[in-house]
């Protein structure tokens, strides 16, 4: 996993939210044009509070609070990055960012292109997303897979308090548009060091989180700690190899192939539904470069192709560790 060159002796314990929160603060502290806007991100800080304080620190003409309208809130975004600055809009749930769609695809993904590189758009759009809070229709949607679909977006998905501060400076810095997706199950689930200072973590590089021989598990987000305690609960039984791929697009294809090369099986686990969701993509790409090393099928532990059910189903929507080392178990058994 590649990192920053020299470690902050300076570190404080974390939860995910607020490692967002301090990754928007150092990026406005460094760079005064980098701007946020969003519903309820000034003053109110975020219905999570990720830009709490933003506003008292920045002032109204960085920290925008804006209309109930995701169509304008993105289009007025692409305007100020085509323009010199680095916006970074909050959609408050990934499941309201369908209006703003239109604009994330047609408009800021073709940018560059349109424009024949005269234009670039380097802006961020933020959401929580994915399930398992309870909350109610349309909070819980987990469909990164529309936009990896789409050339021009990169895609980020932090499962760890510094992963997300780094790999949000990157996003911010970057001279293209992020779509960056905060899975809220685990915002406030743990704590984890971060350096006061400012750092990036490279986009497009996976972090293989626990190294293994006997079968490749590849997920990101939130799965990502389901993931780890199927592999710990497998320990003596089975030796797990899990990557966190942390960047959806563009992937880490390298990672991939070479810890598939070295266990001969695998496993991808995320909560999207599993038609058309990126184990099938993951899959296919190890058909491709390492068909002659496989030794099983590859199995998708994931969502199902159902809308995201409400409160108590959602146990059994989405993958936990139990369903997980069920589908280790029977890769490593084939």
């Amino acid at each position: 996993m590649s990192t920053q060159q020299e470690q902050s002796t300076q570190t404080q314990d974390l939860t995910l939210v607020q490692a967002v929160r301090d990754g928007l603060y150092g990026e406005m502290e460094r760079d005064e044009d980098v701007i946020v806007l969003g519903e309820d991100v000034g003053q109110n800080g975020g219905v999570f509070r990720a830009t709490q304080g933003l506003y008292d620190e920045f002032g109204d003409q960085r920290v925008i609070d804006t209309p109930l309208a995701e169509s304008g809130i993105v289009g007025t975004s692409v305007g100020m990055a085509a323009y010199g600055l680095r916006p970074v809009p909050e959609i408050q749930f990934m499941g309201f960012i369908y209006p703003g769609f239109d604009q994330i695809v047609s408009h800021a993904a073709r940018l560059r292109t349109r424009s024949r590189g005269r234009f670039s758009c380097p802006m961020v759009i933020r959401a929580p997303y994915g399930g398992g809070i309870r909350a109610p229709e349309h909070h819980s949607e987990s469909k990164e897979a529309f936009f990896v679909h789409e050339a021009g977006l990169k895609v980020v998905i932090p499962s760890t308090p510094y992963d997300t501060k780094g790999l949000l400076a990157s996003a911010i810095r970057d001279p293209d548009p992020v779509v960056f997706l905060e899975p809220k199950l685990i915002y406030r689930a743990f704590r984890e060091e971060v350096p006061d200072e400012n750092y990036t973590v490279p986009l497009g590089e996976a972090a293989v989180r626990r190294e293994g021989t006997d079968v490749s598990v590849f997920t990101w987000g939130a799965m990502t700690r389901p993931t780890l305690e199927a592999a710990e609960s497998l320990a003596g039984e089975v030796d797990c190899e899990v990557v966190d791929l942390r960047t959806l697009s563009p992937l880490d294809e390298d990672t991939i192939i070479e810890s598939f090369k070295k266990t001969g099986r695998g496993v991808v686990v995320h909560e999207a539904p599993k038609t058309g969701g990126l184990a099938g993509e993951i899959a296919a790409t190890i058909q491709e470069e390492a068909l002659l090393y496989q030794e099983a099928p590859i199995e998708r532990v994931t969502g199902f192709d159902v809308p995201f059910p409400l409160y108590a189903l959602e146990d059994y929507y989405l993958p936990e560790a139990a369903r997980i080392e069920d589908g280790i178990r029977e890769t490593v058994g084939f």
